[in-house]
């Protein structure tokens, strides 16, 4: 029987990550498991068309972002008060999210993923359904969707 010790949830901060996680916390209180939440952030272009920002601007909206994003990892883990007794760790990386899901599985020993189908709505929704799809296609360890 499967029995998952490290599970990794990609989150986005949606209802539909939240339903991801809750079913990560499931799992993880059934089998005694390590949660891994990660959220990845794309990171800030210093150029658009023919408009550059200078170096200080980009780091400063890149700290901004990333400060951000860590506040929103609380409310996050804060939305499931019934798991405290389940170890969560929380890291946010930049870059490109199939290549840093990819990377967090492989550095954590994840051996179990599971993630929303889609995300948000619009453009979002559908980029999150091919973020799902191509961590399925190349992730070594399995993958649980979880619809919403």
């Amino acid at each position: 029987m499967f029995a998952p010790k490290r599970i990794l949830v990609p989150t986005d901060f949606s209802d539909y990550s939240d339903e991801a996680l809750k079913q990560a916390l499931e799992l993880a209180k059934q089998y005694h498991s390590k949660v891994y939440l990660l959220h990845v952030a794309y990171p800030v272009s210093q150029c658009a068309a023919d408009y550059c920002l200078d170096t200080a601007t980009v780091k400063q909206a890149e700290d901004s972002e990333l400060l951000k994003a860590k506040e929103m990892m609380q409310k996050e883990l804060k939305k499931f008060p019934e798991f405290r007794e389940i170890e969560v760790i929380s890291d946010i990386r930049e870059g490109e999210p199939v290549e840093e899901i990819l990377k967090e599985q492989e550095e954590k020993g994840v051996d179990l993923i599971v993630m929303p189908s889609h995300g948000r709505t619009g453009m979002l929704k559908r980029l999150m359904g091919q973020i799902s799809e191509k961590v399925m296609e190349e992730a070594k360890s399995p993958v649980l969707l979880v619809r919403h």
